[in-house]
């Protein structure tokens, strides 16, 4: 699989496909490389994004507007099964990577291409990064607490687009396996994100307003979210009228007698003061207690935790979910891929360092020692 990616979305679909397997050649620019490298430098020499999303690709550096540069692509092209690409669509057709140009070539390959909004329409030609286009499908505006407005803590939107296209990809090989034909597929960042609005999207079309804004709590659910206690937070989750009443065993019985909250809509219509009736409840509680009393009564719950407690989190280390991978720079504690198989393993290789396989992709594809030192000495190749 050849791809020529940069940032998050495209580089989280074939870091899925990694995961899977499958052999990503990352081709990279000379000297700088995927620009995510640095957004921070909180994983040895490369940013937490970059070491999350590249996790045991091969890295190419090569200059691409080089006539020796676009050779050695060419010849990466006719021996690949996948070519993915998040370039800008105008730049892919000047370089004759776009999929259109590909498939003229190469009719069986899976061409699968990113973009911010995609071709026609009044957006077509706009950049779009992740929390633009959380803005652009209300999910912003979905989000916060009361007046307050909040970016998703995650780049849901590069993630969405990730997960749908390295989807559309095993999809389109198991079709290939089956007809022999190639795939064009064609992916944007604005309609990724607008699938996974769906849901308050169908509410907002059916009821005639958008969901409010309750911060950590369900909007059309209740009571289902955070909530204080005594030594720290909980995190209630009471979708059903059993689970009500029996979170009122726990707490205090009298509450299932008021019939304001004998269903899921009342509790919701009086929610302020449903609030206000339970808190006093929990602040007398510990979240030890909270969590064993609740647990035993099966009424759904959690400890609010932060990211930085996940590395420790009970579940996922006697899971034995964590894995040391190397890093340039050092190595950092990476997860297992969630999806656990009994057809292949997972033997997590290195993050790359900017051009580490050049040499070895070139050397693959035949060239002669000779000729990789001249790329290099002339800058069309890197390290």
């Amino acid at each position: 699989m050849l791809s020529l990616e940069q940032a998050v979305a495209v580089p989280y679909a074939t870091r899925l496909l990694a995961d899977l397997g499958a052999r990503v050649i990352k081709v990279e620019r000379p000297g700088a490389g995927d620009f995510a490298r640095a957004y921070d430098s909180s994983c040895g020499e490369v940013s937490s994004y970059f070491a999350w999303t590249n996790v045991g690709k091969e890295s190419l550096a090569v200059d691409l507007k080089a006539p020796e540069g676009a050779a050695v692509i060419a010849a990466l092209v006719a021996r690949a099964d996948v070519v993915m690409c998040n370039l800008s669509p105008g730049a892919a057709r000047r370089l004759r990577l776009d999929p259109e140009s590909l498939r003229a070539a190469h009719p069986k390959l899976i061409a699968a291409e990113l973009s911010s909004y995609g071709e026609g329409g009044p957006y077509s030609d706009r950049k779009a990064f992740d929390a633009l286009v959380q803005s652009e499908t209300g999910l912003i505006a979905a989000t916060g607490d009361g007046e307050v407005v909040a970016r998703a803590g995650i780049s849901v939107a590069d993630i969405a687009a990730g997960v749908q296209l390295h989807a559309a990809v095993l999809a389109a090989l198991v079709r290939r396996g089956r007809t022999g034909e190639g795939a064009t597929l064609r992916l944007t960042l604005m309609e990724a994100l607008a699938e996974w609005m769906h849901q308050p999207a169908l509410y907002a079309f059916g009821t005639g307003q958008a969901p409010e804004r309750h911060g950590s709590h369900h909007p059309t659910i209740a009571p289902y979210g955070v909530f204080t206690c005594a030594d720290g937070t909980v995190h209630l989750a009471v979708q059903n009228d059993g689970q009500w009443r029996r979170l009122c065993a726990v707490l205090d019985p009298a509450l299932a007698e008021d019939p304001r909250f004998d269903t899921v809509s009342g509790r919701v219509d009086h929610r302020a003061e449903l609030h206000a009736r339970l808190q006093p409840r929990l602040d007398a509680r510990t979240t030890d207690f909270l969590v064993a009393a609740l647990d035993a009564a099966d009424v759904p719950v959690a400890r609010t935790r932060s990211v930085a407690e996940l590395r420790d989190h009970p579940q996922l280390t006697s899971r034995g979910r964590w894995a040391e991978v190397a890093v340039p720079g050092g190595s950092v504690p990476m997860l297992r891929p969630p999806v656990d198989a009994d057809a292949w393993t997972w033997d997590p290789a290195a993050v790359p360092a900017l051009g580490a396989h050049t040499e070895a992709v070139l050397d693959w594809l035949g060239y002669p020692a000779a000729a990789i030192a001249d790329l290099r000495s002339r800058g069309v190749v890197g390290a």
